[in-house]
């Protein structure tokens, strides 16, 4: 079992920054590849970007790329995700998840590719 636990959430104003980090217990945190996810009310799980077991590889979904930056200290068994120039729509609880290296976990992966979730964290920008 790895459990992860999300901080760094809160409410800022359109254009403001704030760094979230997820901190993972339970197992060796550089055997899983990490992920961050959010959701909004009434909409889909949203893939916001991902990093591999060890820091190599990065990815994010378009909405973000250029703004938010994902990274990992596996000395510290945590993943952050700074978030930049932030706008109202990216308004969401923020989820990190855990993807062991032995899965089939590529950089896109879906939610469903995720073995273990926190329990989010919630981000609100004002306009």
């Amino acid at each position: 079992q790895v459990q992860l636990v999300e901080s760094g959430g809160g409410l800022v104003q359109a254009g403001g920054s704030l760094r979230l980090s997820c901190a993972a217990s339970g197992r060796t945190f550089s055997n899983y590849h990490m992920g961050w996810f959010r959701q909004a009310p009434g909409k889909e799980r949203e893939f916001v970007a991902s990093i591999n077991r060890s820091g190599g590889l990065r990815y994010y979904g378009d909405s973000v790329k250029g703004r938010f930056t994902i990274s990992r200290d596996n000395a510290k068994n945590t993943v952050y995700l700074q978030m930049m120039s932030l706008k109202p729509e990216d308004t969401a609880a923020y989820y990190c998840a855990a993807a062991s290296s032995g899965s089939s976990w590529f950089g896109h992966a879906p939610a469903n590719m995720y073995d273990y979730w926190g329990q989010g964290t919630q981000v609100t920008v004002s306009s």
